[in-house]
C-alpha cells in the first residue's frame, strides 16, 4: 500500500470529502449567532447515571486536530459524574465511514488510546490511507501494534456495529460540523458558536453544571 492517496484517492476527491466539506462547516458561527450553544428539540434519551458528553469528530478535519489536545486536557479534569465519548461522523462518505471503523477497530484491539493522537498526522500531513483496511494495518504495524489483530477487528460484528451507532447518532444530534459536543442530549455546542475551542469547552462545563443541578432538583 502507498504511502500517499494516489491508488486509493485523488487529492481533490480526498479535499472535496473532507477538508472542503469542513472548510464551510466549521466558519465560526458566533459571528453571526448570539448563543453560545444550541438546544435539543426534542431531547435525546441519555444515560441517567451518568453525564454522557459526546464529542462529534472525524480524523481528516484539522480543526478536530487542534481541539484534541485541549480536550484531553479538559477531561482529565472531569468528576466522576460526566463521561466524554468519542462519536466519529460519517456524512454518507465513504472516506469517513473507514476512519470511523479505524477509530472503533483501534478500541477494539486496545490500541486506541495509544494511537488516536498519532491519527491526525498520519492522515493529514503524511496522507495515510487510514480509512482502508490493509492501509490502516500496515500504519498500525508501523507504531508496534498488532496489525493483523487490527485488520481481523475492522469487519468484526461489534466494530460494524459501532460504526452504525455512529451514524444514527451523528444523524440524531443533527450534527452539521465537526467537532461539536453534545450534552446530555439535551445541548450542542462548538468553536463555531462559542468563538473557540477553548469557550466551547468553558461552555459545556456551564451545561454540565447545568445538568447536574436540574437532576439534583428533580
Amino acid at each position: 500500500m502507498q504511502n500517499g492517496f494516489g491508488d486509493a484517492l485523488s487529492r481533490r476527491a480526498w479535499l472535496s470529502t473532507t477538508g472542503g466539506l469542513l472548510a464551510l462547516a466549521a466558519l465560526p458561527r458566533a459571528v453571526f449567532a448570539a448563543t453560545t450553544h444550541e438546544v435539543i428539540d426534542p431531547p435525546i434519551a441519555s444515560p441517567s447515571d451518568v453525564i454522557e458528553v459526546l464529542e462529534f469528530f472525524h480524523y481528516g478535519c484539522p480543526h478536530c486536530r487542534q481541539f484534541d489536545p485541549l480536550l484531553h486536557a479538559w477531561k482529565a479534569k472531569l468528576p466522576s459524574d460526566v463521561r466524554v465519548r468519542a462519536v466519529p461522523v460519517i456524512w454518507n462518505q465513504r472516506v469517513l465511514q473507514g476512519l470511523a471503523t479505524f477509530h472503533f477497530a483501534l478500541a477494539a484491539i486496545g490500541a486506541l488510546d495509544t494511537l488516536h493522537p498519532r491519527v491526525f498526522a498520519a492522515l493529514q500531513d503524511e496522507r495515510r490511507p487510514l480509512y482502508d483496511r490493509d492501509g490502516a494495518a500496515e500504519w498500525v504495524r508501523e507504531q508496534g501494534a498488532d496489525g493483523a489483530a487490527l485488520a481481523k477487528a475492522w469487519d468484526s460484528f461489534g466494530v460494524q456495529t459501532r460504526v452504525k451507532q455512529a451514524d444514527r447518532e451523528t444523524r440524531e444530534y443533527q450534527i452539521q460540523g465537526v467537532p461539536t459536543l453534545a450534552i446530555a442530549g439535551r445541548y450542542r455546542t462548538s468553536a463555531s458558536l462559542t468563538g473557540s475551542h477553548e469557550a466551547a469547552l468553558a461552555e459545556a462545563d456551564r451545561l454540565i453544571a447545568r445538568i447536574r443541578q436540574n437532576r439534583q432538583q428533580g
